[in-house]
């Protein structure tokens, strides 16, 4: 089997990161972590030239940092890391669909009331549009 885990340096995304190691021991832990493009143009410091490379840059130095946190918790498993650029939702369930993956799991953000509403749920996405199972860890 072979489970992705989309990590971006939540408490819940090392929950899932333990959990599909102690629970599921997979013959493949694919570590996924999308750089979300969105999140650059929520600055002033947006406008300024040459911002959007800095910042895609800071964001790929960010990814490794999980990765290898991530790594930590994975001893003995077969790990894949790869960074994707991004809608969160939409990028993890392309990856399912273009690549042999058997099986997600990834945390839950635990939004709740308008803040779910406003902002809509990674995870719930997820699960809606997900062609394979999907396991939510708190």
């Amino acid at each position: 089997m072979k489970a992705l885990v989309p990590i971006d340096g939540s408490a819940q995304s090392t929950t899932a990161v333990k959990y599909v190691a102690e629970t599921l021991d997979p013959e493949e832990i694919v570590l996924l972590h999308v750089i979300d493009p969105v999140e650059a143009g929520y600055s002033a410091a947006a406008t300024m030239p040459g911002y959007s490379e800095e910042w895609y840059e800071n964001r790929k130095d960010e990814a490794k940092s999980l990765f290898s946190e991530a790594k930590t918790h994975l001893e003995d498993q077969t790990v894949t890391k790869t960074t994707e650029v991004g809608r969160p939702s939409r990028t993890i369930v392309t990856y399912v669909e273009d690549n042999d993956i058997d099986h997600v799991v990834m945390g839950s953000h635990g939004r709740s009331g308008v803040t779910r509403i406003l902002l809509g749920s990674v995870a719930e996405a997820v699960v809606r549009r997900s062609p394979i199972p999907v396991t939510i860890v708190r």
